[in-house]
């Protein structure tokens, strides 16, 4: 593959992502961040693909999305339908998504969709065999989450939590016990998910929100998992050659909300864009050296 085939994409959202070799860098910030930051209406969305299919270039044209804040997962949506149309994914020939993640992304949203409910969306495209969340710490599967958890994509057997430290008992009760694979520890989970991944050479979309990190590793916007670089080199190893598409999420910035509902949820999720930090230079010069690290190993599938 040539170096123009996999130059990076930046969509600039929020200032937090540091240069890459080679990018191409939308700048998408003072159109955009508020709008789309931590959820949207459904129309908000629609009008946000058009402008990506405006001013990316074509899939086959580029590498890994680096699009920000964590804030921001639920823009892989149209990023993954963008890659099931240019190589022609149908119900014969799926897609499967590999979700890195210490949150399910699954969650209940009444407002259109958000960071935390995008993966239903996407489990339930015709074009998807299955949606693989990895890494989940967590409490989001827990009991006392359990009904804000969307049922449909696990009761479907299209999506399935790998998870470490969760009690998910409650999902014996309602015969989905199948589709919660949970471990002892980060290094069995990440041993397990990468035999189960290696022996299917199915076509793999990868996104990688790096709040399954542990802090050690980097810092985020959002409570953190315990991944560390190793565990990533595994899963990402197992798919090596499949790979046909990918984007990063899970940079760290600040920003005050305008909109009341998105102060109201982003504090209930202990969310603190608001404020700024005195450390934020640090991570996000920790989150950059990270970024290159990640993409070097991206990269190494071509």
């Amino acid at each position: 593959m040539s170096d123009a085939q996999i130059r990076p994409v930046v969509l600039d959202l929020d200032g937090s992502v540091g240069p890459l070799p080679g990018e191409v860098r939308l700048p998408l910030a003072q159109a955009w961040q508020e709008r789309l930051r931590f959820g949207c209406g459904l129309r908000a969305l629609a009008e946000f693909r058009t402008a990506l299919e405006a001013g990316m270039p074509p899939v086959r044209a580029h590498g890994t999305v680096f699009f920000g804040s964590g804030d921001f997962h639920h823009l892989s949506w149209p990023l993954i339908e963008r890659c099931i149309v240019a190589h022609g994914f149908s119900r014969e020939r799926p897609l499967r998504i590999v979700v890195l993640d210490n949150h399910p992304d699954n969650m209940r949203f009444p407002f259109g969709v958000h960071c935390g409910s995008w993966v239903r969306r996407v489990a339930m495209l015709p074009q998807v065999a299955h949606v693989h969340v990895v890494g989940i710490t967590s409490g989001d599967i827990g009991g006392g989450h359990a009904w804000e958890n969307y049922l449909g994509p696990l009761r479907a057997g299209r999506l399935t939590y790998w998870s470490c430290g969760v009690d998910t008992g409650w999902a014996r009760w309602l015969g989905i016990a199948g589709r919660f694979r949970s471990f002892p520890d980060l290094d069995a989970l990440t041993a397990e998910v990468a035999r189960f991944l290696g022996r299917d050479a199915a076509p793999t979309y990868l996104s990688i929100d790096k709040d399954v990190f542990s802090r050690r590793v980097v810092r985020t916007n959002w409570d953190q998992g315990g991944l560390e670089t190793r565990h990533a080199a595994a899963v990402i190893g197992s798919l090596r050659g499949h790979i046909v598409g990918s984007d990063v999420t899970g940079d760290v910035s600040t920003h005050r909300y305008a909109t009341a509902w998105k102060r109201w949820l982003s504090a209930g999720d202990g969310q603190q864009t608001g404020e700024e930090h005195a450390d934020l230079p640090a991570w996000q010069a920790a989150q950059a050296a990270f970024n290159m690290w990640l993409l070097d190993l991206l990269e190494a599938d071509d």
